[in-house]
């Protein structure tokens, strides 16, 4: 099972296990985070499509840490007038571990499997 979510600006194709770099989140680290906007999901074959997000499905993950990317090299020059400019920038990221993809289906399956297992104990009492 695999869904595409929409996050700062970004899609990111993403997996129960998977780790992501996001741009900067406003989150705590060991904090959850939920992302709602989930725009396809795909579980065993059967694709949802949103229009433009799938409605009940959220992403689950937990943020493991925040920093700092590798440094790029920022130079613009203009030729004939001696006028450089350099300058580095770090972008900064939150590092996130995808915990689960939740669905509606998965919520009424527990419940069903809550109300079998009360039911066959009030059988054996």
């Amino acid at each position: 099972m695999y869904a595409v979510i929409e996050s700062c600006g970004k899609q990111y194709k993403v997996a129960q296990g998977d780790v992501v770099f996001f741009e900067k989140l406003d989150a705590e680290e060991g904090k959850k985070v939920t992302f709602d906007k989930v725009v396809l999901v795909s579980d065993d074959g059967k694709v949802q499509v949103g229009n433009p997000y799938v409605k009940g499905i959220k992403v689950e993950g937990k943020v493991v840490s925040h920093g700092k990317g590798k440094k790029i090299i920022v130079f613009k020059m203009k030729a004939k007038k001696n006028e450089r400019t350099k300058q580095g920038h770090r972008q900064p990221y939150t590092k996130v571990e995808i915990t689960g993809i939740k669905t509606p289906a998965k919520k009424a399956e527990k419940a069903e499997k809550t109300e079998k297992a009360e039911k066959t104990e009030k059988v054996e009492a």
